[in-house]
């Protein structure tokens, strides 16, 4: 009978199923209430993110808007009318669209040689490409003078021949793709690895050549990759100050950005000008950084409300 007892009494658990979860055994917690942790310490902890947000972020973003707008909209308009803004305004754009397209089209080419191919040294080139997260700007302006200055064998022999590189646009449109190197790589990396090569194999077997296959096939999965890495190398682009100014000389008219006009002012105590120029910049970044989220999150919702 109790052999029986014990048979129903088996039957009815799950094989399957542990009498007491692995965690909260190993942990020693009781079953109720282990699955929502404590009020209290879940508000302290939303508490403590928030504050550090605004006291980094929100605060002084509000204080810089506030300064601009200090004496009304319309100082804040004739500041931006200015010739000398609107200079170092062009400057800036043009740099950014020359070094975001360059970086765009060589960081698609390196993510998928990093992911695709072997070959020696791989590792190694995988973990120089950060380096201009760990390098100071200013010492890579330094670098780029060195090599590239009036000085030095190269930088001589290409200003004999009329091509100026140091002190002049070619390079502070290098020191800002320096800079901004490891963006578009370091957001389709994780994307091609988790991708894998399974489709384009399939588009290879079905006789689509390399460039069809990478227009058809992968292109297509990692456009988000390259659209979220694009954004972010033109917000770094756009605001760009130490490599510039060692490799531009910062001279007024001809090599100076907007970076450089809003610290010139600063130090010239004239702020209006770069109050105005620094809110300009502020706001182009966040709301390509807010939009390009605002446009992904809509267009998946789309497509998981398609058929």
């Amino acid at each position: 009978m109790r052999a029986d007892e014990g048979d129903g009494a088996d039957a009815g658990a799950s094989p399957t199923e542990p009498d007491r979860p692995t965690l909260a055994r190993a942990v020693d917690l009781p079953l109720e209430g282990r699955d929502a942790p404590s009020s209290w310490g879940r508000r302290l902890l939303i508490g403590a993110v928030l504050l550090w947000f605004a006291a980094l972020i929100l605060i002084p973003g509000l204080a810089l808007a506030r300064q601009a707008f200090a004496g009304g909209a319309r100082p804040l308009i004739a500041a931006l009318a200015e010739p000398g803004v609107q200079r170092a305004f062009a400057m800036s754009l043009g740099i950014t669209l020359v070094a975001t397209l360059v970086n765009t089209v060589f960081g698609i080419a390196m993510a998928l040689v990093l992911v695709r191919q072997r070959f020696f040294g791989r590792s190694l080139v995988d973990g120089v490409v950060d380096m201009p997260f760990a390098v100071s700007p200013i010492v890579a302006g330094l670098m780029l003078i060195v090599l590239y200055g009036p000085d030095s064998a190269i930088g001589g022999w290409l200003e004999s021949r009329g091509f100026q590189v140091a002190y002049a646009l070619p390079g502070m449109i290098l020191a800002t793709m320096f800079v901004t190197v490891p963006f578009v790589v370091r957001e389709l990396v994780p994307i091609l690895r988790e991708m894998g090569e399974e489709y384009e194999q399939a588009a290879h077997t079905l006789g689509a050549g390399r460039w069809r296959t990478f227009r058809s096939v992968t292109l297509p999965s990692i456009r988000w990759g390259v659209a979220y890495g694009v954004t972010l190398t033109v917000a770094r682009c756009l605001g760009e100050f130490g490599a510039v100014l060692v490799v531009s000389g910062n001279v007024i008219g001809r090599t100076q950005t907007a970076t450089l006009y809003i610290a010139e002012g600063i130090e010239s105590f004239h702020p209006e000008g770069a109050y105005a120029a620094s809110l300009v910049l502020a706001a182009s970044s966040f709301l390509l950084l807010v939009g390009m989220d605002l446009l992904r999150a809509r267009l998946e919702r789309t497509r998981e409300v398609e058929p």
